[in-house]
Order: structure tokens, then C-alpha cells, then sequence
């Protein structure tokens, strides 16, 4: 790797054992190996270094998690749709440390319009891969599956025992339509 991927994958690292918040460039610097100019030429800033991980970490997931759904079955539509939230909530147990510094990289954004912009676009990409993903490309379909993740990932850090499962989620959908 060369030292950009280093610095983003130093990133990722301490975005998961420390949080966006409490992420230093001496916390980078130590994890990658590399030096403070490395983070400056590559990446401008600190919080642009952090947003470039977060993005890219948050995207690998939610790929991954799309990528392991089995095909649509048209004996049972809404099993894709409960797969889906079973994967998500497992990628949550599974790395929580990434989805905690998702959350927290939300409330940065509130202080960064730059940041704002950059989850913006991200989350126009996410939006529209989850409908062509659920909804033959109805960007309906992906807005309200993004609103939904985005409220789950909070009940979920906040309390993850009382969370909804796939079951309750996919029945709910099912009777919000009825």
C-alpha cells in the first residue's frame, strides 16, 4: 500500500478504537507510520482524512451486507427485506465500534458544512443503491429503507436488546401497506 491507503486504513482503525471525536493526527500518525505532511498533502486536514475513512468504511459495509442478500423470491417478496435487516443487525453487533463512529460522524457534520455536503452526496448514492437494490430503481423505495437504517442504527446503539427485529420490522412495513 502506499501512503495514502496507509493513512486511510490508520484511519479506519482509530475511527474504531477511539471515535471520530477522540481520533488525533498523532493517533493516525502512530498507527500508520507515516508523518503529520503525509496527512496534510494527502488529505488537507485531519477531519477530511476522517470523513474520506468513515465513508469508505460505512460503504464497504453497507456493500457487503447488499452483496450477501439472496435473490428476491416471488413466493415471499419480503424475504429479501428481512434478510437485509437481519444482515444490517448483524453487522451492527458484529462491528460496532464502525457504526458508533458513523453516528458520531453524523453529529460532526452538524458543525461542518463541508462534511455535510459529503454525506449529502453519500447518501444520495446509498439512497439510490437501495432501490435499485428493493424497488426496481424507485427512488421511493430507497429513501424510506435509508430513513429506516438510520433510525434503526440509533435505536440500536442506544439500546440494542429492545431493538426490532427483522420479524417485527418487515411485519410492520407489511401492515404500515395494509
Amino acid at each position: 500500500m502506499g501512503t495514502r491507503e496507509d493513512l486511510l486504513e490508520a484511519a479506519k482503525q482509530c475511527l474504531a478504537d477511539r471515535g471520530y471525536a477522540r481520533t488525533t493526527v498523532r493517533d493516525i500518525v502512530a498507527a500508520s507510520g507515516t508523518n503529520l505532511a503525509a496527512i496534510n498533502y494527502h488529505f488537507g486536514t485531519r477531519d477530511k482524512l476522517l470523513q474520506q475513512a468513515m465513508l469508505e468504511a460505512s460503504a464497504a459495509a453497507v456493500t457487503q451486507i447488499l452483496d450477501s442478500l439472496p435473490p428476491t423470491d416471488p413466493a415471499d417478496p419480503t424475504a429479501r427485506l428481512k434478510a437485509f435487516w437481519r444482515n444490517l443487525l448483524d453487522s451492527f453487533a458484529q462491528n460496532p465500534p464502525l457504526w458508533r463512529a458513523n453516528a458520531q460522524c453524523l453529529t460532526q457534520a452538524l458543525h461542518s458544512p463541508e462534511l455535510r455536503a459529503e454525506l449529502a452526496a453519500a447518501q444520495q448514492q446509498a439512497r439510490r443503491g437501495l432501490a435499485d437494490s428493493f424497488g426496481d430503481g424507485d427512488d421511493t423505495v430507497g429513501a424510506i429503507l435509508q430513513t429506516m437504517i438510520g433510525g434503526l442504527l440509533l435505536q440500536w446503539l442506544i439500546d440494542p436488546v429492545n431493538t426490532p427485529t427483522p420479524t417485527d420490522l418487515t411485519a410492520g412495513a407489511r401492515a404500515l401497506l395494509a
